[in-house]
């Protein structure tokens, strides 16, 4: 009984702490991640699909929804302008199954 009640907070915390709740700021100061959209989805390191709800995000497959207030998000992000000012370079895609991550290496800026 106890393994399964760990077993269950675990899988309940990992899924919490996966979620791409962000919310973008108006300064490049508080945000967590400086993040550059790009036209093609060949150069960005995470394809990234914008959902309806915050309950359509539970792992880090690039689902993000957009909160209303920083208190809300998991992450605060600022869009640059160049990608060398980026930490993180993203492309909106259209489809849902095409989110992901194209570079592993950064999957470290979104926890």
């Amino acid at each position: 009984m106890k393994i399964i009640f760990i077993s269950i907070v675990v899988s309940l915390f990992f899924k919490v702490s996966y979620s791409q709740i962000v919310y973008s700021c108006n300064s490049k100061y508080d945000a967590d991640v400086k993040v550059y959209v790009t036209n093609s989805k060949y150069d960005a390191d995470l394809i990234v699909y914008k959902v309806s709800s915050k309950y359509d995000v539970s792992e880090n497959k690039g689902l993000w929804y957009f909160a209303d207030s920083k208190y809300d998000a998991k992450k605060k992000i600022f869009f640059v302008e160049s990608k060398y000012d980026a930490d993180l370079i993203i492309y909106f895609t259209d489809s849902k199954y095409d989110a992901g991550w194209r570079n592993k290496e950064k999957m470290h800026l979104m926890y």
